[in-house]
């Protein structure tokens, strides 16, 4: 028997999809409706009946049968997974449909699976980079907090790092990061243009990092963004994204793509710990083509950042399987 799920918008629509792939003759396994996201359908249907089960006159004469299912399939805690997190439809179908072929029968496993086979990871490295990093996105999201956590990672590891800032206007955005880089004993240059920032970076040369703070910026402000890209335009530096989740999946998007259009590859997620659905990041760094990097989960600096891996990610996720893996383990451990 093979086992599919189609999600849409409704019911109906979620129904023709059953219909148009599987064939009448399809059992509908399982279905899951939440308000505002939408369904999700599980159907089946014997291995023999294949793909041609629409144009059978036998299945066109047979209504759409329902099976209580035995048990729920990995695909299908997925599924709910997905749903629960608030991915849009479309790229919750995407990631479904790309376990159609894997076998297994760990949700965890599932999931990480599914979201290597459509999302890239690219951390940002411990030692040396090519390149400055600069952390740019909209005002409040955690860039400051950020660059004094990949300070605190690359001076635990004696690392130089050069740390410089252009968010100037913004009242207190100086002397929080002077307060960080006091701690750990790093000098900071503050620049207010975009020549004074090339020069900046030259100076830095021969630091196994440059870390540059910015401004918040409005992605719906052209001058924000004009400001922004004579920034990025400067010197040879790497945008990298710092958004924070939980916000409307859809208003993520046009965040993401806005500071794509910048120069940024790279997604850096923050305030994990203060949301419980990714649904927003999931579909920010899809529809603007931006790699997974690290998160943050946490405020305090030396706790610093988690390195995004695809199981990682699900297990963020996921949090209620692992704990249940966890015990489980605990409880082999002591039998």
């Amino acid at each position: 028997m093979r086992l599919k799920s189609f999600h849409a918008p409704s019911m109906q629509e979620a129904m023709r999809l059953v219909r148009e792939v599987l064939g009448d003759d399809a059992i509908i396994v399982a279905t899951r409706e939440e308000e505002g996201v939408g369904v999700r359908v599980t159907a089946a249907i014997e291995e023999d009946e294949g793909m041609l089960a629409t144009h059978s006159p036998v299945a066109a004469a047979n209504p759409l049968r329902f099976l209580e299912p035995e048990g729920p399939e990995p695909v299908d805690v997925v599924a709910d997974t997905l749903l629960r997190h608030g991915v849009p439809a479309e790229l919750n179908q995407r990631l479904v449909d790309s376990l159609e072929d894997f076998d297994t029968r760990d949700p965890l496993m599932a999931m990480a699976a599914a979201l290597d086979a459509v999302f890239s990871f690219q951390p940002l490295p411990d030692g040396r980079a090519p390149r400055p990093f600069m952390l740019v996105g909209p005002p409040g999201g955690g860039k400051t907090l950020t660059v004094a956590k990949l300070c605190a990672r690359c001076a635990l590891q004696k690392r130089p790092v050069g740390v410089i800032s252009t968010d100037t206007i913004r009242a207190g955005g100086i002397e929080q990061l002077q307060a960080f880089t006091r701690v750990l004993k790093l000098r900071l240059i503050t620049v207010e243009d975009p020549t004074a920032l090339s020069d900046a970076v030259e100076v830095s040369r021969g630091m196994e990092q440059v870390l540059v703070d910015s401004a918040g910026r409005n992605p719906y402000n052209a001058q924000d963004m004009k400001d922004l890209r004579e920034f990025v335009a400067a010197t040879d530096i790497e945008p990298v994204l710092v958004m924070p989740a939980g916000l409307d999946p859809v208003e993520a998007v046009e965040i993401a793509k806005a500071f794509r259009a910048i120069g940024a590859k790279r997604l850096l997620a923050t305030r994990m710990d203060m949301a419980r659905r990714y649904g927003s990041l999931l579909a920010a760094a899809h529809e603007a083509g931006l790699a997974f990097a690290d998160v943050s989960a946490t405020t305090k600096v030396a706790d610093g950042l988690t390195a995004l891996t695809p199981t990682i990610l699900a297990k963020m996720m996921m949090p209620e399987l692992q704990a249940e893996q966890r015990r489980a383990k605990q409880t082999g451990t002591h039998a």
